[in-house]
């Protein structure tokens, strides 16, 4: 199995919770995936100093080394390229990838993002979800395209909102979910299983826990679209 395990370099800006389960997942042989490489756009992120103590390839590539966004991404692609990567996973990484990038790459790059996707993108998520009176939340893995999260979806996992709840508390419950739904949906993209077509994410040999995770379990499958249209 060692031998076809895709080549992943994830992308990070901060601490890389995110990053911390892609790389605990692939800890395990049998996972189809390894992580080859790290890279922040911020030098003091805590998470280039987590990965290097773990043994894997970490470097800074910050606009400040730059002229501009097309010359950073070009140095960020040189980079990808120097540790032949098969699948880039940001985590937590938050700049926004030029055209040009995100099309050479299109397919191989995949994003986990804090809300029910195509609701709340951007920041702020968990309190514009509660504002907004929504009885569930969640977080969503999409392929990236040049429209900021609103590239094609992977999977889903929901968390309901309870009353009384406020951003730190729903924050909290969505983080655990994510460290379920990211290592899920890499290796569905890992196996093949996720793919990219004409602009929309098609899945092939997968069950309900491939699309959507509750969170008690990956293998519980939740109807999201009823869900989702739920009003107080």
């Amino acid at each position: 199995m060692s031998s076809t395990r895709k080549r992943v370099v994830i992308l990070i800006s901060g601490r890389g919770s995110n990053m911390g389960a892609l790389i605990e997942a692939t800890g395990d042989p049998s996972y189809p995936a390894n992580i080859v490489g790290v890279i922040s756009d911020n030098a003091d992120a805590k998470g280039l100093k987590a990965a290097s103590a773990l043994g894997i390839e970490a470097k800074a590539i910050t606009k400040a080394d730059y002229p501009d966004k097309a010359a950073l991404d070009r140095a960020l692609d040189e980079e990808l390229t120097r540790l032949q990567a098969d699948i880039v996973c940001l985590a937590g990484y938050m700049r926004l990838l030029t055209p040009a990038f995100t099309e050479k790459w299109a397919g191989k790059l995949i994003n986990i993002h804090p809300s029910l996707l195509p609701l709340f993108k951007g920041l702020d998520t968990h309190n514009r979800a509660i504002e907004a009176g929504m009885r569930v939340h969640g977080c969503s893995v999409h392929f990236v395209t040049a429209e900021m999260d609103g590239g094609p979806i992977i999977a889903q996992g929901v968390v309901p909102i309870a009353p009384g709840d406020d951003e730190s508390k729903l924050a909290r419950r969505v983080l655990e979910v994510e460290h379920k739904l990211y290592p899920l949906a890499l290796r569905l993209v890992a196996e093949g299983k996720a793919r990219m077509e004409n602009g929309r994410a098609v899945l092939t040999g997968v069950g309900a826990e491939g699309a959507l995770i509750s969170p008690g379990s990956a293998s519980e499958a939740v109807d999201i679209e009823s869900l989702a249209r739920m009003t107080p």
